[in-house]
């Protein structure tokens, strides 16, 4: 079985997506973890996330050239970090609720869940 954990350099939480249907943001929101098979990960800065394997191991990814993008490289001191999109990133967290199953719908959320979109809507508030 393959898990989505990582590690925030920042705040030293260790998060974990357990479903498919999960967005596990660290307790400061620099990171955070989505579905468990997708293994998708989120990020200000690239380079405040660390991998964990099944037995705790913590591993400090490799960026890649990925689907034709260079993704970011390493911050210089001093330098501003490129922002997301954070109202596209509103728009998919959104989509991802509405094309959950019926199910999914009717039962509460969790903290996490509800602090993801907090985290989100916040940095949307202090971007403007």
């Amino acid at each position: 079985m393959k898990n989505n954990r990582a590690k925030c350099r920042l705040c030293g939480s260790i998060i974990e997506a357990l479903t498919e249907d999960d967005y596990v943001p660290c307790n400061c929101g620099e990171i955070a973890v989505e579905g468990r098979d997708s293994l998708r990960v989120y990020a200000n800065d690239l380079s405040n996330i660390l991998r964990v394997d099944d037995e705790g191991n913590v591993i400090v990814p490799v960026i890649k050239e990925s689907g034709g993008e260079l993704a970011p490289a390493p911050r210089e001191a001093g330098d501003t970090p490129p922002g997301p999109d954070l109202l596209d990133m509103l728009h998919e967290m959104i989509g991802s609720i509405e094309n959950l199953p019926q199910n999914a719908m009717l039962k509460p959320i969790t903290h996490y869940d509800f602090a993801a979109a907090l985290i989100l809507i916040e940095q949307i508030l202090r971007a403007k």
